[in-house]
């Protein structure tokens, strides 16, 4: 498996649906701001609406702290427009949904199950410069917490903003940090 730490977000341009529009989403879209791509295996599924309606229910917390969220999945733009307009659950939704009907980010990030053409749940949050900081792969059946999410996302932020402090376990902005060492080695 491969390690996507510091790892640079190829160039890519993908279609999507975005506030009631067909649109394009570039790797140069996410540069300049924190960014979270959050791939899913597909639209009208079980697991799936939940945690997108659990990112639309966060979502204006990911944009107060500087952060776009962009869903992903194998599914078209025209899908991600049906399912818009069916499910409850996602007609809450106000990110971009990223459309990677020919796998270039699935395979770019090493989500895409082949064989099913679709891809893992996969969360991937990129900093500014395009790199990534923070990822987690799920196997289909099991959901993610937006609320985890953009736990993650904050202490990043964080780390990246006071490069010689760390943030412990469970970390929250306000909570104490740590930085790192000899005066700390065998003292937690």
């Amino acid at each position: 498996m491969n390690n996507f730490i510091g790892k640079k977000l190829e160039e890519f341009v993908v279609p999507a649906y975005h506030n009631g529009e067909f649109v394009q989403y570039s790797d140069k879209d996410l540069l300049g701001k924190w960014s979270v791509l959050f791939f899913y295996p597909g639209d009208f599924t079980f697991v799936c609406p939940t945690e997108l309606e659990d990112l639309a229910n966060h979502y204006d917390e990911f944009q107060k702290i500087g952060a776009e969220v962009y869903s992903v999945s194998t599914d078209s733009e025209f899908v991600h427009k049906a399912w818009k307009d069916k499910s409850d659950a996602v007609s809450k939704v106000n990110y971009p949904m990223l459309a990677d009907r020919a796998f270039v980010l699935s395979n770019m990030l090493g989500v895409l199950i082949p064989e099913d053409g679709q891809a893992l749940r996969g969360s991937f949050v990129i900093n500014p410069l395009g790199e990534i900081v923070a990822y987690e792969i799920h196997s289909p059946g099991i959901g993610r917490s937006a609320k985890e999410l953009l736990r993650k996302v904050k202490a990043a932020q964080f780390v990246h903003e006071h490069g010689d402090q760390v943030c412990p376990a469970n970390w929250e902005p306000g909570d104490d940090t740590l930085t790192p060492g000899i005066d700390l080695v065998g003292e937690i």
